[in-house]
């Protein structure tokens, strides 16, 4: 690594400026954006991928056309001409998620139409009666795991909806494990964790298969039989792209959604002005839910590949095949966008624009229903449990993930019977 790389990497201590699965910066990343915003808003990491940290350089490759996904090549320059024999990989290659145009737009238009905002606005009274039932069920325990038992089973209840998921195949969706996103992170897997994660993939794409003869024998009203039809119509899905992006949409369609539930949760806890306001003022929380967004996003980071030379990034050229990493989190409190204290929780914050949904022709397709679901599930958790207290608001568990970021638990009491 010549010096420039090496003097760019470290902050004033010698510590690494960008050191993503590091304990510290998955307990709160936002020291650190702060420090790569004023140092080295345009940084390279000891991996060659060049970090963008200010709102301005985010939006603006999220958003360009000259860069891409590149996928395939992205993978081969990071771990070898191999890599994509790998299951894990294979199947990432295949999903909306990594492709681009044409592949991308006719991926994405053959699932846009469940995602329109007349749909999702009518599936309310289901989300509704989802979180009520949730709370019916441990009401009279005076205590629950905010994460695992709250705000995990809502949006898994809903994207099983959406699927076709059979109830009688879901309490295992309920039960499921998050590791499967570590592939996401910008810091390499290592040869166990493609392992395992090959293992899981898998097991995933065997149960889909199924799912689709059964969908193929029995149509239901439902984006599995949809997509079913579709292969079948005209070909525009090869059963690996199926099954990529039907796996990719459960994953997308909870894990977010998760996170934001409980990110904010736990931000309006530690900040008791704000949840007594929110408390007192509910036609205040669409808007809530936005400066939640903000205020730790659920997804931290995007990437994006340099398909020609980019002479100006920052006043950093750009060489055409190298990676930008987007920092969401970090543009979301950037204080040339936010100048009132933006490390501030501020549920009446005017203007919120965050960036946590991306940009772009891949700007997260689930967006209106990941905010209707934190919208009515932190507001009925709140009117229904109003002395509900979290048990350690200081050090809570953090997942060791950093593109997602969400909490593995998050144990919370109340007095009992509070019906």
């Amino acid at each position: 690594m010549n010096e420039q790389v090496q003097g760019a990497n470290q902050g004033a201590g010698g510590d690494p400026l960008f050191n993503p699965l590091s304990p510290d910066f998955i307990r709160d990343p936002y020291p650190h954006y702060d420090r790569l915003r004023t140092i080295d808003p345009i940084h390279v990491t000891p991996f060659g991928q060049f970090v963008a940290s200010r709102h301005a350089d985010v939006s603006l490759v999220m958003r360009d056309k000259r860069f891409g996904k590149d996928f395939v090549e992205r993978s081969k320059r990071r771990y070898g001409p191999n890599i994509m024999e790998e299951p894990v990989f294979r199947n990432l290659g295949h999903t909306m998620l990594q492709a681009d145009p044409p592949d991308h737009t006719r991926l994405r238009g053959l699932v846009v139409k469940a995602f329109t905002a007349r749909r999702v606005e009518d599936m309310r009274p289901r989300i509704q009666e989802i979180v009520d039932q949730t709370l019916d069920a441990m009401i009279d325990r005076g205590h629950m795991d905010l994460i695992g038992d709250f705000a995990f089973r809502l949006p898994v209840t809903i994207i099983c909806d959406m699927l076709g998921i059979p109830e009688e195949h879901r309490e295992a969706f309920h039960k499921g494990s998050s590791d499967g996103v570590r592939i996401l992170d910008p810091v390499p897997m290592t040869p166990d964790e493609i392992k395992q994660g090959n293992a899981r993939n898998l097991m995933a794409q065997m149960y889909f298969q199924q799912l689709f003869e059964l969908r193929r024998r029995n149509p239901g009203d439902d984006l599995i039989t949809q997509l079913v039809q579709a292969e079948e119509d005209g070909n525009k899905l090869t059963n690996e792209e199926l099954t990529a992006n039907i796996m990719l949409l459960f994953v997308a369609g909870h894990e977010t959604t998760v996170n934001l539930i409980g990110n904010g949760l736990l931000a309006l806890h530690r900040n008791p002005d704000q949840l007594a306001l929110l408390k007192a003022r509910p036609e205040l929380m669409a808007g809530a839910i936005e400066e939640f967004l903000r205020y730790d996003s659920s997804v931290q980071m995007t990437g994006r590949v340099a398909l020609e030379d980019i002479d100006d990034l920052g006043g950093v050229k750009i060489p055409k095949g190298e990676t930008v990493l987007c920092l969401l989190g970090s543009a979301n409190r950037d204080p040339a966008v936010y100048p009132d204290r933006p490390d501030r929780l501020d549920v009446t914050r005017p203007n919120v624009k965050p960036l946590s949904f991306g940009g772009g022709i891949h700007f997260c397709l689930g967006a209106q229903l990941a905010r209707i679901e934190a919208e009515i599930a932190i507001a009925t958790l709140l009117r229904r449990l109003p002395d509900l207290r979290i048990d350690d608001i200081e050090n809570p568990e953090w997942r060791a993930t950093f593109v997602l970021r969400g909490l593995k638990r998050l144990p919370a009491s109340w007095r009992a019977r509070a019906r």
